[in-house]
């Protein structure tokens, strides 16, 4: 067992957010033990799993493309 993990295991985590997806979805890991969490569908904590990854990433592609696309609305809208 290694000195970190004995840590958290005693201690607990230590998150901090690493990547936000959107304003409700994070991506968090741990300062000491690398652990990787992100918020599920229900807003609850779940292990950062390779099928959550890809649930991010569209996630995050879908969001900055629904930014992108009121930007460009409220600057047209503005000109005239």
């Amino acid at each position: 067992m290694t000195p970190t993990k004995i840590y958290c295991d005693l201690f607990g985590h230590n998150y901090e957010i690493t990547k936000k997806v959107t304003n409700h979805v994070k991506e968090y890991t741990c300062t000491c033990c690398k652990k990787q969490l992100t918020t599920d569908s229900n807003g609850q904590l779940t292990a950062l799993t390779p099928k959550h990854q890809d649930i991010n990433l569209a996630l995050e592609r879908i969001y900055n493309h629904k930014l992108m696309r009121l930007k460009r609305k409220t600057v047209h809208s503005s000109i005239y």
